[in-house]
């Protein structure tokens, strides 16, 4: 069974006053407060998420 890639996303800026689909991208992805870090899946509708709201992302584990 091959190991699924994972990515560490980190939130480093407040969805406050941000548009209301990239705040429901950073909630679908886990992120709940300001420097939490969450590992999610590498799949493609994970970066779809991430390249929609990636100005409030710091993201770990590219390739």
């Amino acid at each position: 069974m091959a190991k699924k890639k994972m990515l560490k996303v980190t939130l480093v800026r407040s969805p406050i006053r941000q548009n209301p689909k990239h705040k429901l991208c950073v909630k679908g992805l886990g992120l709940r407060r300001m420097h939490q870090t969450v590992e999610v899946e590498d799949t493609p509708s994970v970066r779809g998420m991430i390249n929609k709201a990636n100005y409030l992302l710091r993201v770990e584990g590219e390739a």
